[in-house]
Order: C-alpha cells, then structure tokens, then sequence
C-alpha cells in the first residue's frame, strides 16, 4: 500500500480541483466519478482476512512553527506538539475497509475490528440482514446499554405509529367571556399549547418572533382589539415536571438540555442582546424574542471610548435574568444565549409583544392557566407535518424536538403528557410491534440524554426492521443522516463505499459511542445494524464503527 503521507495531500487537491466543476449536472457525475476513482486508487480496501485488520490509520501531520513567544526567550516546542496533534484530530482519517465475500469472512473481519477497536469499555453489536433474514454478525445483543441519542429512532417509530408521518400538532388561542363588536373581549385570552416542537423561525423566514408575529396577525385578522383580562398560557398536555429524570446537574443551563413544556417558543432558549447607549448612558438590554413573560434587570452602563465589554447575564431566582457591568460605546452590539426557566410564560409573553405590535391591548397579567372546556377558539398555528419534524430532530440530533414527540404521544393515548406515560406506551410497543421483550427497553426521556435509558442492541435492530417495512418507512429512512454527505455523519466515512449510502442516527454522550441505521451491500442486500460502545475510549470506538460500516457497504456475498 503506498505511504499515504504522500499520497493525502494530492487527494485534498484533487477534490478542491473537481469541486469547483459545480454542484449540479453532468458535472456533479463527473465530481462523484473521479472523487470515486481517487478514492479508490489512494486508499485500497485491504484484502478480507482476520490477519489484515487494525485500527484506523493516523492522519497525516504536517510541520507548523511554534506559537510566538515574548522577545529574547526561547521558542518552547511542546505547546507547538499539542497544537499539531489538535489538527491532526480534526482532520478526519480515511477509516481501513475490507472486501469480505462471504458472511464467515464478514463476521471475522468485523470480528477483529471491534477487538481492536477500544482500550477499554464495553460493546454491543448487531449485525443483521433484512433481505434474507440471518444475523451477520452479533456481540453481546441483548445487554441493556445506553443508547444516547440513537434513543430518537424508538421516538421517531412511537410517534410515526400513533399520528402518521403527516400529522400536524397545533399552538391555538382560545377565549372565554364575550367580543363586542368594537373587538373588545371581555374576559381571557388562552395560548393553549399541543406540544408542537417546531414552533420557531426554523421553518418560517424571519426573526425569533416568527411564529407568534404570524399567530397574532391571525388574531388581529379576527376583528380583536381590546382584552380585558389576562392572556394564559396552557401547557397543561404536559406533565408539570420540566426536567427529566437522569439528566446530569452540568448539562441544565445548555441549549440542548433546555426545560421541556407543551406551549415552547424557540426550542425554550432566548437571545440577550446588550446594546451600549452612544452618549455613555444607560446600555440597552432586551430579549430576542421579545416577552413580557421574563423579568429582565439591566445595570449595565456604557464605558465611552471603549470597544470591549465585561458582562455578566444571568438567571436569577423566580424566572428573572439579570445582565450586569458594562459595555464600550464603540462595541458592536453583545448577543448572548440563555435557556428559559418557564417556556410557557415566556412563550404567551412573546405573544402579548406580538399583538401590541399589531395593535391588539391586553390589560392583564400573563400567567399560567388552564383552558375553560367551554371557551371558543380564535385561531391556531399548525406545525409543519410530523415527517418534517422528525427529519430535524433526527439529522441534526435536536433533544428538544424528541422531548415534545415522547410525550406527544403520551398524552394522545393517556391524556397525561408524561415520561413515565412515554416508556409504558414505548415497552407495550416494543412487545406487541417489535416482538421482543419489553424489559429491553428503558426510556427515561425520549431524546437519550438521560443516563437511565438503556437499550439492547437486539431491540435497535427489531426496530429498524420494523420501521423498513411499515407504511411510514420511506419518511422513517428519509429522515437519518447520510455518511459522508448530510448533517452529523458528513464528515465520516467519506472516500469509502459507505458514502451515499449507510445511513443512519449517531449517539455520543462523554461514555457512549452509538450509531443505528441501514446500508446496503454491493450486491443490494440491505443490513440493519446497532452499534453501542459504553466508555471512555470513545473516539477509537467511533473510528472503529466507521471502519465497519465502510466494509458492510462493501461486503457482497459470492
């Protein structure tokens, strides 16, 4: 096999070269063809034999000077060591394949590649045909693992089963009392949420206040002017907990760890924008989207002539977010991200800012409620069909859209929007559907964050079966990344068979490396497979997955 450290750099310049053919027609063929043939010809498939395997070979690293030192010291060269190293991680390797022509010879091959894979740590692997039916290769299948966030997949099949891949949720508005014919309401008005997780500017143009600048034009288009009472904010389809059980102390505070509720806004997170005053008074501080439902304290002052700042924003106690010390007035303005405490507060006081924008007064509080059974709806917004929704939180890994799903489905069988409603409907599911035993199962939350689920590979793999052949399983297929091309697998497995073709969903939490999906063999022999590694050595296990997958698209049995 030639050195690749020769050999990597022209391959780099043989694909800036042939990506500038562009992006569509017979040049797109061409760029795919040669990209192919390079592939091919710089990074061989090793032939099929036990002897043959190793791990992933190392990136090539290149010479870099060491970092600038103060004048008239020497130049110290292990800080430039770790600064090589870290681009040496960041540059993905080309993972070693096989060719194996026989099911023996792709299950020793596999075989060897998982015994080299980690340092430490423990795996579970399922390797099964779906085209004719035999397991290719298995390593501890039925062990209760965590699955991370491979756990979205038995979120996606729940959800697609109960409502179907065009299902829509609903935000809607109701009200109670009576609207005189000058628009006045005399009485309440409700935001009654359905647990739509697409309810955010990521599938309408415009700015965070999107959706509930579109739901109050509905309003204002009803002839309403004047309330005269409270706007409430119903998140009562849900359980009141916000917080899952199992999710780690560190993780609250992140985006991706944001409290869960059935009326959100925004996937529950909220810009803070601070704004210096250009005469050095008071600095500006707001949301983004704007909501009357966060108590917001602003001491920030503005420092004139300066262009740095030093900012503290924080949440306080009670809901409330503080931003404090100050800003430059030469400082372009200071943007800040923060979870919400209370997503349905926030999400109905966003609405009241929308609707005065629109001219529409309410004169009360915003608070918490439920919806009268005898109050009459004004309007609603629909949310994008759920095939849509799943395609998010699948390609890009998103917790909060598999929240809102687990206990969307919860609620529409049990009334009660609850976690715990969510694992009894997904083991009955996994016993009745997927024909093994429920005790296989665990969700403690329906995104995979939490440290209690546990999932055995046996089960991953009864569901991908499941999910091929049910009448949702085109939508179910179309909505996991593609290696090589498409959102969290693009930039693995790239030049090797796998690309175009494995498609699957990636877990990674700090101990869990998971990947569950699809790929097809060279003879059009579709595979499903379960990968999940517990540990610390995750980064070799990851390699290592990516190492079998590439050789499971190339495997053809003769």
């Amino acid at each position: 096999m030639p050195a690749l450290a020769h050999e990597l750099p022209f391959y780099r310049h043989m694909k800036l070269f042939f990506a500038g053919l562009g992006p569509s027609g017979l040049s797109r063929r061409l760029t795919v063809a040669v990209g192919a043939i390079a592939g091919a010809l710089l990074f061989t498939a090793l032939p099929s034999s036990s002897a043959a395997q190793g791990t992933a070979p190392d990136a090539v690293t290149s010479a870099t000077a060491s970092p600038s030192t103060a004048k008239g010291h020497p130049r110290r060269r292990r800080p430039a060591r770790r600064r090589a190293a870290r681009r040496t991680a960041a540059e993905p390797a080309i993972p070693r394949y096989t060719a194996p022509r026989t099911a023996s010879a792709l299950a020793s091959d596999v075989n060897v590649m998982i015994g080299d894979g980690a340092r430490s740590g423990h795996w579970g692997v399922l390797i099964v045909s779906l085209t004719r039916g035999d397991t290719l290769f298995s390593r501890n299948p039925d062990d209760l693992m965590q699955p991370a966030s491979t756990m979205k997949l038995m979120t996606s099949a729940l959800s697609l089963e109960r409502f179907g891949p065009d299902h829509q949720f609903s935000t809607d508005v109701f009200h109670d009392g009576t609207i005189a014919a000058n628009g006045t309401l005399q009485g309440n008005l409700y935001m009654r949420g359905d647990g739509d997780p697409g309810f955010s500017n990521r599938f309408l143009r415009g700015d965070a206040d999107a959706p509930v600048e579109m739901l109050a034009r509905f309003i204002a288009g009803t002839g309403l002017k004047h309330v005269h009472g409270d706007l409430v904010a119903d998140a009562t389809a849900f359980e009141p907990r916000k917080i899952p059980e199992g999710w780690q102390s560190r993780y609250l505070g992140l985006s991706y760890a944001a409290p869960v509720s059935a009326l959100s806004l925004n996937e529950n997170t909220v810009w803070v924008v601070v704004e210096p005053d250009a005469n050095g008074g008071a600095a500006t501080v707001r949301f983004e989207p704007s909501s009357s439902g966060i108590v917001l304290g602003n001491t920030v002052r503005t420092v004139k002539g300066s262009r740095g700042s030093s900012l503290s924003i924080r949440r306080a106690g009670d809901g409330v977010v503080e931003a404090r010390g100050w800003i430059g007035s030469r400082s372009a303005p200071r943007r800040y991200e923060l979870v919400v405490d209370d997503p349905a507060l926030f999400c109905a006081g966003a609405l009241r800012d929308a609707l005065a924008a629109q001219g529409i007064t309410v004169d009360g509080a915003v608070r918490l409620g439920a919806t009268p059974a005898n109050a009459q709806r004004v309007t609603g917004f629909p949310s994008p069909p759920l095939a849509r929704l799943i395609a998010v939180m699948n390609r890009e890994s998103v917790n909060h859209y598999a929240e809102l799903l687990f206990r969307d489905v919860a609620h529409s069988e049990t009334g009660v929007g609850s976690a715990e409603n969510g694992n009894t409907l997904l083991r009955r599911f996994a016993h009745d559907k997927l024909g093994i035993d429920s005790n296989e199962v665990y969700a403690a939350d329906g995104s995979g964050l939490s440290v209690l689920d546990r999932v055995s590979p046996r089960a991953m793999v009864h569901l991908l079966s499941y999910a091929h052949h049910a009448p949702w399983g085109p939508s179910f297929h179309a909505s996991l990344p593609v290696a090589g091309e498409s959102e969290l697998l693009r930039h693995r497995m790239r030049a090797t068979p796998a690309q175009g073709n494995l498609h699957a969903k990636t877990g990674t939490t700090n101990t869990v490396i998971s990947l569950a999906g699809y790929v097809t063999a060279l003879d059009g022999e579709v595979l499903a497979f379960s990968f999940i590694y517990n540990g610390n050595d995750r980064w070799r296990a990851k390699s290592t997955i990516d190492q079998v997958g590439a050789t499971l698209a190339n495997f053809v049995r003769e």
